[in-house]
Formats: C-alpha cells, structure tokens, sequence
C-alpha cells in the first residue's frame, strides 16, 4: 500500500513531495487522454480516489500523523481534476490536448496554489485529520483549480481572440 499511496515511491523525492506528486500526475494525464479521452480520465480519477483513499487508510491507520507528506496519490487526483477543463476542451475542440498548454500551466499552478494555501472547504477538509480528509481537501483544491482554469481560459478567448 506504501507504493500506492506514494504513487511508486515519488512521494519520498524531496524537497516538497507534493509538489512531485502533482508534476507526476501531469504525463499520466496526458496518457489518459491519449488512450481514452475526457471521461476515460475522469473514470480512472474516481477509481484513483477509491484507491488512494482506501491505501491512505491503510498506511496511517496506526501512526500519529494522518497526512504524512510522503502520500502524495491525493495531489495526483487533485491534479487530474485541475486538469479537467483542459481534457474537456481539448476533446470538444477535436484538437491535441498538448495544444491548451496554457491550461496545463494555469491547472499546475492553480492546484499548487489552492493546496498549499488551503482556503475556505480545502482547510476543512484538511482539517478532518482522516485519510477521507487527506483525499477530499485536494479534490476539493482540484475542484478550484479547474474552475480558475474555467475563467481564465475564458478570459484569454474573449481579451485575446
């Protein structure tokens, strides 16, 4: 369970583990979509999440810290969510998904951001101090990430185009 909560051992890359987890998540997005499109990407977040939460149960069920950094399977959902307008768009416009990467940018940034800073649900979430907790407060950042990724995707067609 260790190597699926880590996500393969990426979570024990250090500095800021996290961080690795997130851009880890960015080519196994991308190969998502390659193989199945937006909602095979989604299908395999939710069984991701399932996973995750249920190995981060299992590798803190008799610790101390409820969120150890090394889990990191919980940024990779997260930043799969981010990245769901991305996947959207690029399948409703027929188009290579690597041609919105501005989105692919805004969506890194943004879920980094939203994680780190943890406002409003997301420090709730956190909060819990249960794997639950661990998984939702970045869902819950992924969810605001994806919608900054809604309005300044917007923002550029309507200023720049």
């Amino acid at each position: 369970m260790r190597w699926v909560a880590s996500v393969l051992g990426i979570g024990f890359l250090r500095p800021a583990s996290g961080t690795w987890g997130s851009l880890a998540a960015l080519p196994m997005a991308w190969g998502l979509h390659q193989l199945g499109g937006f909602w095979f990407l989604v299908n395999v977040t939710v069984f991701v999440f399932i996973t995750g939460w249920m190995a981060t149960q299992k590798v803190t069920a008799h610790g101390d810290d409820h969120d150890p950094s090394w889990v990191v399977i919980d940024e990779v959902v997260g930043q799969w969510i981010a990245l769901f307008p991305v996947s959207y768009g690029a399948m409703m416009m027929g188009v290579d998904i690597t041609r919105l990467w501005p989105g692919w940018v805004a969506a890194f940034v943004l879920f980094r951001l939203f994680d780190i800073w943890k406002p409003l649900w997301i420090g709730a979430a956190d909060a819990r101090g249960d794997a639950l907790g661990v998984m939702l407060d970045d869902v819950i950042a992924g969810v605001f990430a994806a919608l900054g990724v809604i309005i300044l995707g917007g923002l550029y067609h309507m200023v720049l185009m």
